[in-house]
């Protein structure tokens, strides 16, 4: 199983100032916190897309770009790439040239987003929702598997045997994951497709999505899909201290983001209750020293079955030296005991 830490770039609010905190700060503490990743072993760096003032990584492919120039083996990946506003010729030329920059090191995870400013800033119409991410996910399979590309869909300009370069290092291939809140009509989709599957788990207890999973794994193999090539993921928050101090207080800082979100999903204030809840064997959350994460990421492997595990470790923006000591417990500690 494969072991991977997300990120999405998050930046905390000053009170005092009454501003967030420096992008470009947070961007150069993210470069330096992959390429210790890499130093320790983690398999997987996934880096989120968002359009808001409290998220500093509006380009994933540009920050994993980056990153790549300071790293010799974890693959690299958006976490995701919100498609459906995203042109899926220049996705590929993006993560294709990651590719080769990185030296077949490049994946996307593809997903309509948890957030819709890409919409109206690119200027497209919710109304086109669905159809938006069904025709360009189709759109970019094809790229994916085909030098030249003839396609034809509603709501973009049809393509009449035209190249898309360069092309990926694995015969032009990028892997591709489709990511996923735990919406059936997703999961069955990608099922049918043969995609890889990634599922964000980030509140509730983790075992209400086994039949869902369960779910994808039937079509998949119904669809004809060969089992062996069957790749399922989940993606929860994490954070790893060997310090109970530290684990205590980091419930201000994650607390400050899950309720700045909150408030506009009408959402109540996050509690220390949801949080210890969270925390427990049976919760969502991987918050707590190397042992209760690995086993509760081994008890993951279990009742779903999976074959990679994605820790979401950079909610409400720790500190910068908080941020490095849990990735290097991550590595060399629970990826230890996991495998």
């Amino acid at each position: 199983m494969e072991l991977g830490i997300g990120m999405f770039g998050d930046v905390a609010f000053d009170q005092k100032t009454g501003k967030y905190r420096d992008a470009g700060v947070k961007i150069r503490e993210i470069i330096g916190q992959v390429k210790l990743m890499d130093e320790v072993g983690i398999d997987v760096f996934a880096m989120g897309e968002h359009h808001r003032a409290d998220y500093a990584v509006s380009s994933p492919e540009m920050l994993l770009a980056a990153a790549a120039s300071v790293t010799k083996n974890i693959k690299l990946a958006s976490g995701v790439t919100v498609l459906s506003s995203s042109e899926p010729v220049k996705v590929y030329e993006d993560f294709s040239t990651l590719d080769l920059i990185s030296d077949g090191r490049a994946e996307i995870f593809v997903g309509r987003g948890s957030f819709i400013e890409s919409f109206p800033l690119y200027g497209y119409s919710l109304n086109d929702y669905e159809q938006l991410f069904d025709e360009k996910l189709e759109l970019l399979l094809k790229i994916n598997s085909e030098e030249n590309v003839s396609w034809s869909g509603k709501l973009r300009a049809p393509m009449q045997n035209q190249t898309v370069y360069p092309r990926a290092k694995n015969s032009g291939k990028l892997p591709i994951w489709r990511a996923v809140g735990g919406t059936p009509q997703s999961v069955l989709s990608a099922a049918q497709l043969g995609m890889p599957l990634i599922v964000a788990i980030i509140g509730g207890m983790p075992v209400q999505f086994k039949n869902l999973i369960e779910f994808y794994k039937q079509e998949y193999l119904k669809a004809g899909h060969p089992e062996s090539e069957m790749q399922i993921a989940i993606h929860s928050h994490t954070f790893v201290s060997e310090d109970q101090n530290v684990i205590d207080g980091y419930f201000d800082t994650y607390k400050s983001q899950m309720d700045r979100i909150g408030k506009s999903r009408g959402w109540a204030p996050f509690s220390k209750m949801q949080y210890e809840g969270g925390r427990s064997k049976d919760g969502a959350l991987f918050i707590g020293n190397a042992n209760q994460v690995a086993d509760k990421i081994s008890y993951m492997k279990e009742i779903f079955g999976i074959t990679r595990f994605i820790g979401h470790m950079d909610v409400g923006d720790p500190a910068d030296d908080v941020m490095r000591k849990s990735i290097e417990l991550f590595g060399n500690e629970i990826a230890q005991q996991v495998k």
